[in-house]
């Protein structure tokens, strides 16, 4: 799967792509790993993909919309990730939607703008948790890796309130650019 992104990519089509990579990453996860402990103190992969579903589900109620209830992550993990991908996609895919702005901790945007940057960013970073956590392919694609490096960049202290990324951890001074990339995110490669 191609997973390089551009500066023009419109928000449902970036959403789309990096979802299809998690979704991906959900699939080949066997059913027994689950369980293991993933690169977030404290969280299973398991855990992990529940706060991408539970956080995306929460979100879009910001601008009064809804994601039907669904399988549990519990349940079905997989399940679960195709059917809040599933309506999130349906609401980006909708502009009218998409483009319903509320008052935010940053002013008021829009819930395009969110998932564009914040829910884009998770796709990616917790993508590689639930991959590391769990044995599978956990490389990131280069060009992903470069927007999500510059969006948090971008972010300047706020990246490291709560509910975003940890404390910074030193990189080796060898490290190639994914492992220096999440070591600014707080992950250790």
């Amino acid at each position: 799967m191609n997973t390089t992104s551009t500066p023009e990519e419109p928000t449902a089509d970036r959403y789309r792509r990096l979802a299809a990579a998690l979704t991906d990453r959900v699939d080949a996860v066997p059913a027994k790993n689950w369980d293991a402990q993933s690169p977030c103190e404290g969280w299973t992969a398991r855990d992990v993909l529940r706060h991408v579903v539970e956080s995306q589900a929460d979100f879009v109620t910001k601008v009064d919309l809804s994601v039907a209830p669904g399988p549990s992550v519990d349940d079905d993990p997989s399940a679960a990730w195709h059917h809040t991908r599933d309506a999130v996609q349906s609401i980006l895919d909708d502009p009218a939607k998409a483009d319903r702005e509320y008052d935010g901790g940053f002013g008021t945007t829009t819930l395009r703008a969110s998932f564009d940057t914040f829910f884009c960013a998770d796709l990616i970073v917790h993508g590689w948790d639930i991959a590391h956590a769990t044995g599978i392919e956990d490389t990131i694609d280069a060009a992903d890796l470069e927007w999500v490096d510059a969006f948090a960049k971008s972010m300047g202290p706020a990246i490291r309130t709560p509910g975003a990324f940890g404390p910074e951890l030193d990189a080796p001074v060898d490290a190639n650019q994914q492992t220096a990339v999440l070591a600014f995110l707080g992950r250790k490669a």
